[in-house]
């Protein structure tokens, strides 16, 4: 008889079934693209993971009835997108694990394989990550605009001041059922950005400030000259 908290295989409950979800390259691929926080059509995750429309309906099935997907129906289109923020805070987890565990390299091979666009700045889900997220979040950290005490994260006086210039109403995200504000490891800078509902909100206010622009390509943003100098003046040394 399996031992209490236990699935038949003896691990945690669901864990093997999660694992088997996301073993395969198909479903990953589309997982990967959905990491922007968007929700895409069903044709649109078929191109991205080149299977066939049977082939992806199948694996699009097996994600929302895995509950890692959520499904939205308008008309005759079916959006799917990642089902939680802690859904897509466990798959960059896993992405930061995939990156330190990958063979090493031959050293006459770049020790980067993230592509520069994407490792200068990127979608975190909703929140933004890259090297332009980690050099804020130093920098907050460094000023006193964010406290760190153990595993919390908060924002000082003055780091509420400066939020509430850029539009941030942190009563707001505080009543939220979602974490305030945490670290996420940047998995190709393997230093911290800043996750959680302000996370989210301070990318938001840099896209309706003109700071930052979502790319084409899943994932990638682009920072815009105004941004480039906005982010600039608040890293400076």
């Amino acid at each position: 008889m399996p031992a209490p908290f236990t699935d038949e295989a003896g691990h945690f409950p669901g864990l093997s079934r999660i694992g088997a979800l996301l073993a395969d390259p198909g479903r990953a691929a589309m997982l990967f693209a959905l990491m922007d926080g968007s929700a895409r059509p069903a044709g649109e995750l078929t191109l991205i993971a080149g299977l066939s429309p049977s082939a992806a309906s199948a694996h699009l099935a097996r994600l929302t009835d895995g509950g890692l997907l959520a499904l939205t129906v308008q008309g005759r289109h079916r959006y799917y997108r990642i089902a939680t923020p802690d859904i897509a805070a466990a798959i960059e987890a896993l992405m930061n694990i995939a990156e330190a565990a990958a063979p090493q390299r031959p050293v006459t091979k770049p020790a980067r394989t993230v592509p520069l666009e994407m490792r200068h700045a990127r979608t975190c889900y909703d929140h933004m990550a890259g090297e332009v997220a980690v050099r804020v979040f130093e920098r907050f950290v460094d000023d006193g605009l964010l406290v760190i005490e153990g595993d919390s994260l908060d924002a000082s006086p003055d780091g509420a001041a400066r939020l509430r210039d850029w539009g941030v109403d942190i009563g707001a995200l505080r009543a939220r059922r979602r974490r305030f504000a945490c670290t996420c490891l940047d998995w190709s800078e393997r230093r911290p950005h800043l996750g959680g509902a302000l996370g989210a909100a301070l990318l938001d206010s840099w896209i309706a400030g003109g700071w930052v622009e979502r790319a084409s390509r899943p994932r990638v943003l682009r920072i815009t000259p105004t941004g480039q100098r906005e982010f600039d003046a608040l890293t400076a040394v």
